[in-house]
């Protein structure tokens, strides 16, 4: 990589992706770094890393969703960050809402039909409050006879569970009782308990 300044020969290229991270008013992808930096993407991806574990136990995080990234505030934050801004504590999702967002999390991208032949109703009330939470998104079209819209989570729905990437999300147990709503109960707990405020703060 070259540069025009010499300030910035001994800059890491973890510091320039952190940069470019730090400004971007929303999520981008590995290509769009590895061009701005005038790297390989392989050099980028060790960037990413490095990174994400020099954020273990601060305040800023790096969430990942496929091929896109982006920095975000850490989770324990959330009740100090809202306080800060003047913001309301967001309501608890309902038990038909965390149903659905549950089969989109472990089975996207998936179609309404798809979701509603698991569920046995209809879902599109639902659908809509995820997506106007910016829970969900369409990804795609089925290329199918009228083409359904799929449906995927959002980096919103990372950070609403406090995951950095959907690998994170709790296994499903296939051969046991577990059922894609109690696990992501169980996510919702524990981001619910990472976001508590520190009664000693």
């Amino acid at each position: 990589m070259t540069t025009d300044h010499p300030d910035t020969q001994s800059f890491t290229l973890a510091a320039i992706v952190e940069s470019l991270l730090f400004v971007a008013d929303a999520p981008v992808t590995v290509g769009q770094l590895t061009e701005a930096a005038g790297c390989e993407v392989r050099d980028v991806e060790a960037a990413l890393q490095a990174l994400a574990e020099s954020y273990a136990g601060r305040g800023v995080r790096l969430q990942r969703k496929g091929n896109q990234v982006q920095l975000v505030s850490a989770p324990q934050a959330a009740p100090y960050i809202e306080r800060f801004l003047g913001l309301s504590l967001s309501g608890k999702l309902s038990t038909a809402a965390l149903e659905t967002l549950a089969i989109i999390a472990y089975q996207q991208p998936v179609t309404r039909p798809q979701i509603e032949a698991i569920r046995g109703v209809n879902r599109d009330g639902v659908l809509r409050t995820l997506i106007s939470k910016g829970l969900i998104e369409e990804v795609g079209r089925l290329e199918t006879v009228g083409h359904p819209v799929l449906y995927g989570t959002t980096f919103e729905f990372l950070q609403y569970f406090g995951l950095n990437s959907l690998s994170e999300l709790p296994p499903l147990e296939i051969d046991g009782d577990s059922h894609p709503t109690e696990t992501l109960n169980q996510a919702e707990e524990r981001a619910d308990q990472l976001t508590q405020p520190d009664p000693t703060a």
